[in-house]
């Protein structure tokens, strides 16, 4: 008997990735509601209209489902935020571009959830592959609003005395506050607050050479408990 392998069909690899990429959509939707640990094959299965063999066929293990889903999310999260961004020059044009296409995708996050947020709060604790793998995703994209901070320092936007870790440090914690205050308080104004502080952490090191800010973009309206 040969022991060559029977040749694929040359439309076995692509459907089989289309297939997976419809379960990671359908996990990363159910993760946004539920949180990484609500996710289950047999959940997934059960969205998609799969088998739970045919789920686990694509990831062998839950944790492997869970990793696919925080690389996908990071995924579209450059794909939205950070490379629209690179079109703008360096220095601040390019580090407001930045805070606006971050500001646009949470004030959709308020309703769905964040996974960076929510696994942090679900990993915190927890070593593993899912946390290293949010550790890491989260990890470059501070690193690429630090490295946003330095630049505009480098191109005379930002004083070069300024602490630029601290900048990016505030600026995240902008972001940090506006999903509890939104999402979780439903505060009036949180996004118009959240603008006003980004203005404020630059004004405080702003050079005259800093180029002005372009008009702000209509915030969007949110839902309030009286």
């Amino acid at each position: 008997m040969s022991s060559t392998a029977p040749a694929k069909s040359p439309r076995a690899a692509p459907k089989g990735q289309q297939t997976k990429a419809a379960i990671v959509d359908a996990a990363l939707n159910l993760a946004a509601q539920v949180g990484l640990e609500g996710l289950s094959i047999g959940a997934v299965a059960e969205l998609t209209q799969m088998s739970k063999s045919g789920v686990f066929a694509h990831f062998g293990s839950r944790e492997e489902l869970q990793i696919s889903v925080v690389r996908e999310y990071h995924h579209r999260f450059e794909q939205e935020v950070f490379y629209p961004a690179l079109t703008q020059p360096r220095g601040l044009p390019r580090l407001r571009a930045m805070f606006a296409n971050w500001m646009k995708r949470t004030t959709t996050e308020i309703d769905s959830g964040c996974i960076y947020i929510s696994g942090a709060s679900e990993f915190d604790d927890r070593p593993g592959p899912v946390r290293d793998a949010l550790v890491e995703s989260v990890s470059i994209w501070q690193a690429a609003v630090l490295r946003a901070v330095r630049q505009s320092q480098e191109e005379g936007h930002l004083q070069t005395e300024a602490d630029a870790r601290q900048i990016a440090f505030e600026i995240h914690g902008l972001i940090l506050a506006l999903h509890y205050e939104a999402r979780f308080l439903r505060v009036d104004g949180s996004v118009d607050r959240a603008n006003t502080g980004f203005d404020n952490i630059l004004a405080r090191s702003a050079t005259p050479d800093a180029p002005p800010a372009a008009p702000p973009a209509p915030t969007r309206k949110l839902r309030t408990v009286r």
